[in-house]
């Protein structure tokens, strides 16, 4: 594209997304018969309906391990019980209808998105799937074992079983260890008894809420929840469980023979929904392109270092920070100068702003299908509320440098380092702590860095 036409695209954008956030809100929230319904209504072809199931990793045991995605798969996947799998495949693909369900730390999800002008049997399908799955045994065995190969595959893959042993390591005893997805040795153990003993009690609507974003009216909505959802149980809250995120520096050494050493920090963060939490996550956003100006375009140390707040961790997220390379001393040098040059210089004025316009640019395209739209609206609720979708814009319009770094240096303080390969390339000196500000502190060796 023309360098000039991006520029004026991006700031086009821009001006559309700052004037759209002075418009009125078109999501609004409705609790009927004790459920709680968020709809966002946009002139859209196509509508998402996502079923939110609160808890996550709180559901569960450790030996339960994978077992909530497992029986939401095979609820989406298996047929209903008036409606084989085949039949229930061959009308989705006939429609046009997309199902699939996800799971995460804190959360997981039952997802459908359709052509508005199939809404009506799209729904029909999607709630009949959750209220009166098949779950065949035949099913349930197909989607186990793919499960299991997906874990072994995770392990042996050391860019995932390094941020699989990082999580394990900052989050030690509580329930943040457990591994949503589960492990080869705990799924290998779940039985087709254990899995519909533990879908029947799973779903109830002090538990779940729905998304829905489309262009659909919404008292015929209400009125399809009239006959579905809302027969189902009260059910119960998640048990609140308490959770230490990085309280002390730690350095994890996983050694393995392989030519490109991983590294991976993390430090404690805001929570999405408190005030510091958009300001950390756009501080974040600036560290990264630091990070990938310095490790990859001027010094070739790795050709995707990155720095990013992790939200997928609702009850403690955590600031991430990632490179893979060939010479892990010297990146984990440059890695941990980079945050000391912040927090002791700030980032620029002009960095804070040149920022702004594409940080909402992209928010917005990101969540620009009506799916995207549901996961996020999904994702703020279960942050603390839902309205936060719509605060974005605001609180990073109107964001100072100042701003930014009281909030970086407030969080980037701790970090739990995990190391998978070559051992003999590092010391766990060198694995370093970003300075404490308000203190004497040793001269940034970056710029002696970029002499070498």
């Amino acid at each position: 594209m023309n360098k000039f036409l991006k520029i004026y695209l991006v700031s086009f954008l821009g001006m559309i997304i700052t004037l759209g956030a002075t418009a009125q809100s078109n999501t609004n929230e409705v609790n009927y018969e004790g459920l709680k319904i968020i709809i966002k209504k946009v002139p859209k072809e196509v509508v998402t309906a996502s079923l939110f199931i609160r808890g996550g990793v709180a559901n569960i045991t450790s030996a339960q391990q994978g077992i909530e995605p497992m029986a939401l798969s095979l609820a989406l996947r298996g047929g209903t019980k008036s409606m084989d799998k085949d039949a229930f495949s061959a009308l989705s693909d006939k429609l046009g209808t997309n199902f699939s369900s996800n799971a995460r730390k804190d959360y997981s999800t039952l997802t459908m998105t359709c052509l508005k002008e199939n809404w009506t049997q799209s729904w029909n399908m999607f709630a009949d799937a959750i209220l009166n799955p098949a779950l065949d045994v035949k099913e349930f065995e197909v989607i186990k074992q793919q499960m299991i190969s997906g874990a072994k595959q995770q392990d042996a893959n050391p860019d995932s079983y390094l941020r699989k042993i990082a999580t394990q390591q900052v989050f030690k005893g509580t329930i943040y260890e457990l591994v949503q997805n589960g492990t080869p040795e705990t799924l290998d153990k779940i039985t087709f008894e254990d899995l519909k003993n533990y879908y029947s009690t799973l779903l109830g609507k002090k538990k779940i809420y729905l998304v829905i974003v489309g262009d659909i009216d919404e008292n015929d909505l209400l009125e399809k929840v009239k006959n579905t959802l809302a027969k189902l149980p009260d059910g119960s809250l998640p048990p609140k469980a308490a959770i230490t995120g990085v309280s002390k520096p730690e350095v994890n050494i996983s050694d393995r023979n392989i030519a490109t050493n991983y590294i991976f920090g993390s430090a404690n963060a805001p929570k999405y929904f408190s005030p510091d939490g958009p300001l950390f996550e756009f501080a974040m956003r600036i560290l990264y392109d630091r990070y990938f100006v310095e490790l990859r375009t001027k010094r070739s140390l790795s050709y995707a270092p990155a720095a990013f707040y992790n939200n997928d961790l609702i009850i403690n997220p955590l600031a991430n920070l990632y490179i893979s390379t060939i010479d892990p001393k010297q990146s984990l040098a440059v890695m941990t100068d980079i945050i000391n040059d912040i927090k002791k210089n700030g980032f620029t004025v002009k960095e804070v702003e040149d920022k702004k316009k594409e940080y909402l640019t992209d928010y917005y395209l990101t969540n620009e299908a009506s799916s995207s739209q549901a996961n996020m609206l999904g994702f703020c609720e279960a942050s603390g509320n839902w309205r936060i979708f719509d605060a974005i814009n605001g609180k990073i319009d109107n964001v100072k440098a100042n701003d930014l770094n009281q909030v970086f240096d407030k969080y980037m303080n701790t970090v739990a380092w995990t190391y998978v390969g070559n051992k003999d390339k590092v010391a766990e000196s060198d694995f370093k702590q970003p300075i404490a500000t308000g203190k004497k502190s040793p001269k940034s060796s970056l710029n002696n860095q970029k002499k070498d």
